[in-house]
C-alpha cells in the first residue's frame, strides 16, 4: 500500500500498511528524531508475510506528518500516544500487537497503560521507562560521545543536503553495536529518503523537547499487556540495564538480548527479531 495522510486528532499523521487487513494487525511506532522509513521497508514485508498486517507511522514532527516550528514544544508522549491509536481508529481496527523502538517503546508503555483494551502483545526494542526523569533506579546514561557528536548539529548548513546526510550517517554509525558491521549503503539510502520526504527536517530536533511524566513513573508494574523486551548489549543511547530494568519490572515480561548489537533495528539481527515478534504474537 502506497503512503497515506489520515486527520488524526486535528492533525496530519502519515502512515504505510504492509500485508493483508484482514490478518492481525502489527503497529510499528519509530523512535524520536526518526521517520518511519527507519522501520526497513524489507523488514515491514518480512514480518508482514508471518501474517500480520503491518502499519507504519511518522510521528508528530518527521517526514510527512504535522510539523511545527523548529524549537518549540507543543505536544506531549501522551499525546503522541493519542495519536497512535487515532490511527488504529483510522485503519478500523480494534486491538493491535505494538512494537516501538526507543521511545516508541515509550509510547507503548503509555498506550498500554491508557488503553490497556486497545493491546494485544506490546514489544519494546532499545526503549527504557517513560516516567519522572528523576528516577531512583541509577541506570546508566547515554554515551557522552553521541550527546558531543549531535551537539555539531548547530553549525551544520541545514541547506546543504549532501552535508546532512553524511552528517545523519555518521550519527547512525555512532549507533551500530560492536558485533555489527555498520550498513552504510542501507544507512545512506534510509538518510536521504528521510531528507527528501521530511516536510521540515529541522522539526525532528522538537522530540528532544518531549519530557518525562511522573503521573506513569510508578505504573509500570500494572502493565498487563504480554511484553516482549528487546534490547542490545552495545546500546549507547538506552545501555543495556534498561532493557533488563523493563524486563525485571513488567509483570511476567520476556526478554531477547541481542549479544554486541547496538541502538538498531539491525539487518543482522532481522530473523532473530521477526521470528521473536511472530512466537509472542502468536497466541494473542
Amino acid at each position: 500500500m502506497r503512503e497515506q495522510i489520515q486527520n488524526i486528532n486535528g492533525i496530519d499523521i502519515c502512515s504505510e500498511a504492509f500485508g493483508s487487513p484482514a490478518d492481525p494487525a502489527v503497529l510499528l511506532i519509530m523512535g524520536a528524531t526518526c521517520s518511519m522509513v527507519y522501520w526497513d521497508e524489507e523488514f515491514c514485508q518480512r514480518l508482514a508475510d508471518t501474517g500480520k498486517y503491518v502499519i507504519r507511522f511518522d510521528n508528530r514532527d518527521v517526514g510527512r506528518s504535522v510539523t511545527y516550528e523548529p524549537g518549540t514544544s507543543n505536544y506531549t508522549v501522551a499525546d503522541m500516544a493519542n495519536d497512535a491509536v487515532g490511527l488504529l481508529d483510522a485503519y478500523g481496527i480494534a486491538k493491535a500487537h505494538i512494537v516501538g523502538m526507543s521511545l516508541g517503546g515509550m509510547i507503548a508503555q503509555v498506550i498500554a497503560i491508557k488503553y490497556p483494551q486497545r493491546m494485544l502483545t506490546m514489544t519494546l526494542i532499545a526503549s527504557s521507562f517513560f516516567g519522572s526523569e528523576d528516577n531512583t533506579r541509577n541506570l546508566p546514561p547515554m554515551d557522552e560521545r553521541i550527546l558531543a557528536f549531535h551537539a555539531k548539529a548547530g553549525t551544520l548548513d541545514w541547506s546543504d543536503h549532501d552535508a546532512v546526510a553524511s552528517y545523519m550517517v555518521e550519527g547512525s554509525r555512532l549507533l551500530c553495536g560492536s558485533k555489527r558491521k555498520f550498513d552504510e549503503e542501507r544507512v545512506y539510502k534510509q538518510v536521504t529518503t528521510e531528507i527528501k520526504r521530511a516536510n521540515q527536517l529541522l522539526s525532528m530536533f522538537n522530540h528532544a523537547l518531549l519530557t518525562g511524566d511522573d503521573f506513569y513513573e510508578d505504573k509500570i508494574n500494572e502493565i498487563l499487556v504480554p511484553t516482549l523486551v528487546i534490547h542490545g548489549t552495545d546500546d549507547q543511547v538506552l545501555p543495556y540495564a534498561h532493557g533488563l530494568a523493563l524486563a525485571e519490572e513488567i509483570p511476567h515480561a520476556t526478554l531477547l538480548t541481542l549479544e554486541g548489537t547496538g541502538h538498531e533495528i539491525h539487518s543482522d539481527d532481522w530473523d532473530q527479531m521477526i521470528a521473536a515478534i511472530y512466537t509472542h504474537t502468536l497466541h494473542s
